[in-house]
């Protein structure tokens, strides 16, 4: 049972995990799958993938929605992960790999934390397991000296293990994932021992196409992998729902003193993006040039989100054009010469040129 105590601090979390976020939507969906669970499953596939698409249960219930885009990708990812291959997300910046990684963790282990952070100094001991040195040193390898990784604990526990930016991690140390995903077992040589993985366990990876100096996976790790390529958003539309509901959410969470932002407003911001990210205007009459950046639909978020910050701390709680000017400039222009004369061109040939965006360019100019 959770104390006062516990539900107070959890609502000063600037961030909860998806499975304590969503606790309500996790449990309801528990009572009402009746269908077949893979072992050491919370849910059925079908309430996973119900969970992440939402919708509207028999008894009248919403659940919402977690990813929206085509569902067949959901159910590709969902069945993967009932199968004995991992499962890779792939996809540009910003196409919320990360976001479907957690919320599949949630859904399906009820814990989403096992997860490691791919990086340039990604070590084997941070895919396999480390030393407490202090035990070693006094009494040698033992199993009090050795201290578990997440991929080790999702292996005992019959979990999802999650690796972020799989492909930042150096080609030797991604190798390393080769026996745990084809034998399903790691070694501990020190010890003479192995970890076998519990039914339930996989590994949920993500990697992004946009990485520069990234790693590439090997042939081997790759037929480990069952990929799943996620998509930036295919419509306006789509990325306009996806931001207002995302953009609502932050709100709350971060306590922005603002009203929600106009639906106007936020399809102005997704159209510059989509634009500037296909290289031709939505009507496609006129031809732009691309900036360096991805502009993804995070990015479009934080934008929308910093300008209401800026609404309500320091205007009248209203998101007006010179809010978002900053963000959309600090958003698009990555490099202080190449972009800048994207961003200048796109004013001039488009924004100034759309009657109903008089406001926006003159308080593009100003921020400029």
């Amino acid at each position: 049972m959770t104390t006062s105590t516990e539900t107070s601090a959890a609502s000063q979390l600037l961030r909860r995990h998806a499975e304590h976020q969503f606790a309500e939507e996790l449990a309801e969906l528990k009572r009402q799958d009746t269908r077949t669970r893979p072992e050491n499953w919370a849910m059925s596939p079908w309430a996973v993938l119900r969970y992440l698409m939402g919708g509207t249960l028999e008894n009248g219930f919403e659940v919402s929605a977690k990813y929206i885009g085509d569902e067949r990708l959901m159910e590709i990812a969902v069945a993967t992960l009932a199968t004995d291959r991992a499962l890779l997300l792939y996809g540009v910046p910003g196409t919320a790999k990360s976001w479907v990684s957690e919320h599949l963790s949630a859904a399906v282990s009820g814990d989403s934390t096992l997860l490691i952070q791919g990086t340039a100094g990604t070590g084997e001991e941070q895919l396999r397991y480390g030393w407490n040195y202090a035990q070693l040193l006094a009494n040698g390898p033992s199993e009090a000296a050795l201290v578990p990784s997440p991929m080790m604990k999702a292996m005992r526990d019959g979990k999802i293990a999650r690796i972020e930016e799989l492909t930042r991690i150096p080609a030797d140390v991604q190798d390393c994932l080769i026996t745990v995903l084809s034998e399903k077992t790691l070694p501990v040589p020190e010890l003479g021992a192995e970890v076998q993985a519990t039914r339930g366990f996989s590994v949920i990876a993500t990697a992004n196409n946009r990485d520069k100096g990234v790693n590439e996976l090997s042939a081997a790790l790759k037929r480990r992998f069952n990929t799943v390529v996620l998509p930036v958003p295919a419509s306006e539309d789509a990325e306009v729902s996806i931001v207002v509901k995302r953009v609502a959410e932050l709100g709350v969470a971060l306590q922005l003193p603002a009203e929600p932002p106009a639906l106007k407003e936020v399809r102005r911001i997704v159209q510059i993006f989509r634009e500037l990210r296909n290289g031709k205007t939505e009507d496609g009459k006129t031809q732009l040039k691309s900036p360096s950046g991805t502009l993804s639909t995070a990015e479009a978020i934080s934008v929308i989100n910093s300008g209401m910050a800026l609404a309500g701390h320091f205007g009248d709680g209203v998101l007006r054009p010179r809010d978002v000017a900053s963000g959309l400039l600090g958003a698009i222009v990555k490099d202080p010469v190449q972009d800048q004369v994207v961003w200048n061109e796109y004013l001039e040939t488009v924004v100034k040129e759309r009657t109903e965006w008089k406001d926006l360019y003159r308080a593009c100019r100003e921020q400029s």
